[in-house]
């Protein structure tokens, strides 16, 4: 047996020896350039970034406004954000497998259709539980946000990668300010419901052009659906106008076998059992037990687990950020001077509210356009620390109450740092993962990072009610000196470098 299967390995391996013209679909990315095609694509994953952007801010006014309403707890109302974190932990996982196994096209179909669905009812919950249940569903479905990632980033060539990737995340900052502006043009006059109603649209929107997508020919590739991938690619240089290389596409599974023959005969032997096409319909589904010991396997384990370390601590830096912006202003009105609650203090939810959470969403614009300044020149390691750094220095202040204009502004620079780092990470990650489990790996950080989501309402709006403000921002700034030290000790630099296809024997 063993005979047979080291005869395969040669012939695979001869057959792409003979002098027979191929190319990888890495060289048919690049040969393409970004043209119409690719247009499409980021338009399309934008739509989705805007979508969950819009998702994710509608918490900074939701939670408030229904605390008033129905006259909950502060527990209850942090309970409004935390269940959203603990659906996209749950998505995040699931709708990584569902993209690894079945498809990119597969994975965030469904995810739009959860979303979409969950966020409309969600704005007729007739009461408390069965808002947290929808909100939870709306969750599960947002968890599915890095298999847009993942598909956008399989079409963009290596060397203007990154650079790419900011513009596409820039469509998450579009989706905070037109949030942000909705909530300023809608909530006073009309409740929250039609902000909970409206703000689910842009989720309907990618039902409608889903049609229009192709599935990625990376993925194809390492499916063995060569011709699929092919077909696609084809697609792709007659919109863009251009040639494809010459020759046959080099299919990931080939790819493997011809990275590996200069290896002992032990570990040809061991990938071509995995290379096998008859066991391959087995051997490639990822889930459960499976996926994790694929992401802690020798060569996969520092990375993974910094990364989640990472993720976990942006997660909750971020939307904590996030929280502060409005439950900073409520809580300097509820807490006198020397920490006492007041009696006849209740919540803001006045203009100053929106404007506020508006001049700091647009901290996020300086922050996307630093970014792309530096994500290639300086390198993603280097640019998430000292993103991480700078912020701890614009939080420090408000370890003692501001005025609100202060507060604003010290919010304002500590939420460019932190949203230009996740930007960086966001870019990072899916480079650092081979395309087989990269779907996987990427949902899996991010399920990590939901309990950075779960806790920071805890922080951001339990802390800070019971008026330990200080308490508040020394936790915040401890989880951004663990991250930028978790970052330095990222094993490689992914910036110019091509994404990997397979985990290295």
């Amino acid at each position: 047996m063993q005979l047979v299967t080291m005869c395969l390995v040669l012939v695979c391996f001869f057959q792409m020896e003979d002098g027979a013209s191929t190319y990888t679909v890495d060289e048919a990315l690049v040969s393409m350039g970004f043209g119409k095609f690719q247009a499409f694509v980021l338009a399309y994953s934008g739509m989705a970034k805007i979508s969950e952007a819009m998702e994710m801010m509608l918490l900074s006014f939701v939670g408030q406004s229904v605390q008033a309403e129905w006259e909950l707890s502060a527990q209850a109302e942090s309970l409004i954000t935390s269940v959203v974190f603990v659906g996209m932990l749950v998505g995040a996982y699931s709708w990584g497998i569902v993209s690894d196994n079945y498809g990119r096209r597969v994975g965030f179909n469904f995810t739009a259709l959860v979303t979409g669905g969950a966020g409309l009812l969600s704005a007729f919950a007739p009461n408390y539980l069965t808002l947290i249940v929808l909100r939870f569903m709306v969750g599960v479905g947002l968890g599915g946000g890095p298999v847009l990632a993942s598909w956008f980033l399989e079409f963009i060539p290596a060397p203007n990668r990154g650079t790419w990737m900011v513009i596409f995340s820039a469509f998450w900052t579009i989706g905070t300010i037109m949030e942000a502006s909705l909530a300023w043009a809608v909530m006073p006059g009309f409740g929250w419901r039609w902000l909970l109603a409206l703000s689910s649209l842009p989720s309907f929107a990618l039902l409608l052009f889903y049609p229009l997508t192709l599935e990625s020919p990376r993925y194809l590739s390492m499916k063995g659906r060569t011709a699929d991938a092919v077909q696609v690619l084809e697609t792709m240089a007659r919109l863009n106008r251009v040639a494809l290389p010459s020759g046959q596409l080099m299919s990931g599974h080939k790819m493997e076998l011809h990275e590996i023959t200069d290896s002992s005969e032990t570990a040809q032997l061991v990938s071509a059992k995995k290379t096998n096409p008859a066991a391959h319909s087995s051997k490639s589904e990822i889930g459960g037990l499976n996926a994790i010991l694929k992401l802690l396997s020798p060569n996969l384990i520092r990375s993974s687990l910094l990364l989640w370390t990472v993720f976990l601590g942006h997660a909750f830096l971020y939307y904590g950020l996030v929280l502060l912006t409005s439950e900073l202003s409520h809580g300097n009105k509820i807490c006198g001077p020397e920490g006492a609650v007041t009696t006849q203090a209740t919540h803001s939810n006045d203009a100053n509210l929106y404007r506020n959470v508006f001049i700091t969403s647009f901290g996020e614009v300086p922050g996307l356009i630093l970014s792309a300044a530096i994500v290639d020149k300086i390198g993603r390691k280097l640019s998430m620390s000292s993103m991480l750094y700078i912020s701890c220095l614009c939080i420090a202040p408000l370890m003692v109450p501001q005025t609100e204009s202060l507060t604003t502004i010290f919010l304002f620079g500590a939420r460019l740092c932190i949203s230009a780092s996740f930007i960086v990470l966001h870019i990072y990650a899916p480079e650092i993962y081979p395309t087989a489990v990269r779907a996987t790996g990427v949902g899996f950080a991010s399920s990590i990072a939901r309990f950075g989501g779960i806790l920071c309402p805890l922080v951001a709006v339990g802390l800070v009610h019971a008026c330990h403000q200080t308490a508040a921002i020394l936790i915040f700034i401890a989880a951004m000196l663990v991250s930028a030290v978790a970052v330095s000790y990222f094993p490689l630099e992914t910036s110019g470098r091509k994404l990997s296809d397979h985990i290295a024997a």
